[in-house]
């Protein structure tokens, strides 16, 4: 008859490492600049009519529970995508340039930020800047630079809105398709508009949406010139 098999292990056999888990870890590493990208991430991707937290939390992996960790609500993400944007925008002018050049390198540059991400342009156009530190950081240079210059205290939010409007639809229009004022069929009948665009087609030596939003903002800067004090 066999032995019987001890249930003493074996003291020169190692004991085994216990098996690792398999699976999603216990608790997900988030934060807020990995929320940020995959905020931008899938709105590039499905546009923000697909942007809801169920998505980002499947785009980033994790279980919508653990993004509410974070953040709490769909609008605290889009504040923090704001942000992040906002902080690519260059007001370096205002404290050391011209009032008119401060204006114009800031415009361009937010321009130029907001021109790579206009399916955001339509929510952060009205989304509050409380709780954006970013945000308000810009704000509070240009407002400062404003100031400076000898504009009117109650005018500059007014002209810093002015200048927001021009420039968010200045940002669709680097996008536009190069065909855009194609008259087509009607060009016989739109004699005038028809000429202006093929004049307009003769500059190649610039882009038709970097003249038109030179043209719109200088006038712009020369008429707030004149309410300077």
């Amino acid at each position: 008859m066999p032995a019987a098999t001890s249930a003493t292990a074996d003291p020169q056999r190692p004991e085994a490492k216990p098996r690792r888990r398999v699976g999603r870890p216990a608790a997900a590493v988030l934060d807020q600049d990995g929320i940020t990208s995959a905020a931008l991430q899938l709105i590039r991707k499905s546009g923000y009519d697909g942007f809801t937290m169920a998505a980002l939390a499947r785009t980033l992996n994790v279980a919508p529970s653990a993004l509410y960790n974070h953040v709490s609500s769909k609008r605290d993400v889009l504040v923090l995508v704001q942000d992040h944007l906002t902080s690519f925008v260059d007001v370096s002018a205002f404290e050391a340039e011209p009032w008119d050049r401060a204006v114009r390198d800031w415009a361009w540059s937010y321009r130029d930020v907001f021109s790579k991400h206009t399916p955001l342009i339509p929510v952060i156009a009205v989304l509050p800047v409380t709780d954006a530190p970013k945000t308000l950081a810009m704000y509070e240079a240009v407002s400062a630079g404003f100031s400076r210059a000898g504009f009117p205290p109650e005018r500059i939010v007014s002209a810093i809105v002015a200048l927001e409007s021009f420039i968010f639809g200045s940002a669709y229009d680097v996008t536009a398709p190069a065909d855009i004022f194609d008259s087509g069929s009607m060009a016989a009948s739109t004699p005038n508009f028809t000429a202006a665009v093929d004049r307009l087609a003769e500059q190649r030596f610039e882009r038709p949406a970097d003249v038109a939003f030179s043209l719109g903002l200088e006038a712009l800067i020369a008429g707030f010139d004149a309410l300077r004090t």
